[in-house]
């Protein structure tokens, strides 16, 4: 059977999300962030060396990184659902939007992060003015405007295609839902982007979505 190593509000909600499209057996092991970090807990690194989540194991496998945990999931138990066929138009779009999930949207996103908490970050009180205001900048001038390129993109390709890969739901789908999702929950799907709104609605409306929320546990994307 397979096992998902679940990291609370992390990007492995999306592969429970995809082992409930597929209607396959699987066993969740639960681990709580560290609530001072929102890291992940040290026991992680008794399931991959890098301790992060997703992993899954399946038989004698061991797989980390949603891209590839996704693509393994959908080769080997897929048969032939929730990807193009290969060859097809549909399947580069596939294969694009797979990748530009964690190479190019997620990116900006993190670094967003990053500098909120060094805006917000214990320091001495001389330090704490020059460290915001770098902060800010930084997000001013050069983060915001790549979440907000990114973010018309994707909001341009929805308004041509229903999903990201074409007319049909595919896993491409689950992949890009994470970045769309945390862009959401920092406050950037709020600038008429009615598209990516849209397709939140759509996929939040899956059955096999909400029974992942279930079988998952709270998912809260407020970094």
């Amino acid at each position: 059977m397979i096992t998902v190593h679940h990291l609370e509000s992390s990007r492995s909600q999306r592969v429970l999300w995809l082992l409930e499209e597929l209607g396959l057996e699987y066993r969740v092991v639960r681990y709580e962030r560290d609530r001072e970090t929102m890291l992940a807990p040290a026991a992680l690194r008794k399931v991959h060396p890098l301790g992060k989540s997703p992993v899954i194991t399946d038989r004698r496998l061991t797989l980390a990184e949603s891209g590839a945990i996704v693509e393994y999931l959908v080769e080997r138990y897929g048969e032939g659902r929730l990807a193009p066929p290969p060859g097809s138009r549909g399947r580069l779009r596939y294969i694009y939007w797979m990748h530009y999930a964690e190479g190019s949207a997620m990116p900006p996103l993190l670094l967003k992060i990053v500098f909120d908490r060094v805006g917000a970050a214990k320091m001495p009180i001389v330090a704490k003015p020059v460290a915001k205001a770098i902060a800010e900048r930084a997000k001013a001038e050069f983060i915001q405007p790549q979440i907000d390129r990114h973010l018309d993109f994707m909001n341009a390709e929805l308004a041509r295609h229903r999903w990201f890969a074409g007319g049909r739901f595919s896993a491409a789908d689950i992949q890009m839902s994470f970045p769309v999702e945390a862009a959401e929950a920092q406050g950037d799907l709020t600038r008429g982007r009615g598209h990516l709104a849209q397709f939140l609605a759509r996929v939040r409306a899956r059955p096999a979505y909400k029974r992942a929320l279930e079988r998952g546990g709270e998912y809260r994307l407020g970094f």
